[in-house]
């Protein structure tokens, strides 16, 4: 009575004890995503051509190819930051909200509260980086390279408009794809990286594995939300439209053919499982050695 009662893995207040952890998980965050983005940025651009210009994988490579290797990393900086903060909060936050969870208690089951932090780190994630991305997406548009070619003068022309078309333009669908991400891969990532090792692979393998595996399953579940995303943001000015009319006209301009809302999919799962693979082996080694 009076006494803060402790988690059932013995582990004291977590305000008390856990807040260099929490720290930690931060900068851990932080880290891998740094590393992976660099190493994935070229395949993001690719995949960005295919889903605004509706292209297959040799064209966007020969308009990449055709503009230089200076321009390859054009637009390397807001994602970079993006990422960066992205990882720094993402892995943070869910180890802060989870902590808080198991502290607090919960009706849900133990094993499903790393899945309820996720989600609850993708409602904050969309609040946070939509307009990143709205940055990025608008860099990422050759088309807007006369008329915005500079990142000052895009966020003045963002600045002029209204938030749903400026800097938050298509922030639900962003909030449906991150809760949904956030979600499968923090409820997955542990158990599937334990069924590895159980199989006689390493710590750093089975981490690997499990960001890729994950990835794939993410990338499948929310590669249209990420289409819709890139045709919303990548215009700036004409005519606002809603998301259901702008759901229309992709459908229509693909034909209404699932396969062709997928195009550039192949390239999405690759990068995933680069960016994903790398960040969970680097987050899990960095976590465990601390």
């Amino acid at each position: 009575t009076g006494r803060c009662p402790q988690h059932s893995d013995g582990n004291q207040d977590p305000a008390v004890t856990g807040s260099s952890a929490w720290f930690r998980s931060y900068m851990h965050g932080g880290t891998s995503t740094v590393i992976s983005t660099l190493v994935s940025f070229p395949v993001y651009k690719t995949v960005f051509r295919q889903q605004v210009h509706n292209i297959t994988v040799l064209e966007a490579l020969r308009q990449l190819c055709g503009e230089g290797p200076l321009k390859l990393y054009r637009g390397i900086a807001p994602p970079l930051l993006m990422k960066t903060l992205n990882g720094t909060l993402l892995f943070g936050l869910q180890d802060t909200i989870l902590q808080q969870l198991l502290w607090t208690g919960s009706v849900l089951p133990r094993n499903a509260l790393p899945a309820l932090a996720g989600l609850g780190v993708g409602v904050v994630e969309a609040l946070i980086f939509t307009p990143f991305e709205r940055v990025q997406n608008i860099l990422q548009n050759s088309s807007n390279d006369r008329s915005l070619p500079t990142l000052r003068r895009i966020l003045v022309r963002l600045s002029s408009e209204t938030l749903a078309s400026g800097f938050y333009r298509a922030f639900l669908p962003i909030l449906a794809r991150n809760a949904l991400g956030n979600t499968i891969y923090f409820g997955l990532k542990d158990p599937v990286s334990s069924a590895f090792k159980e199989r006689g692979l390493s710590p750093i393998a089975s981490s690997f594995l499990s960001g890729v595996v994950n990835s794939m399953l993410i990338s499948l579940s929310v590669y249209p939300l990420s289409v819709l995303v890139a045709n919303m943001q990548a215009q700036v000015g004409g005519e606002s439209l809603g998301l259901r009319v702008c759901w229309q006209q992709l459908w229509k301009a693909r034909q209404f053919r699932l396969a062709q809302l997928y195009r550039g999919g192949s390239l999405v799962i690759l990068r995933s499982c680069i960016t994903w693979g790398i960040t969970t082996a680097i987050y899990d080694q960095l976590k465990s050695s601390r």
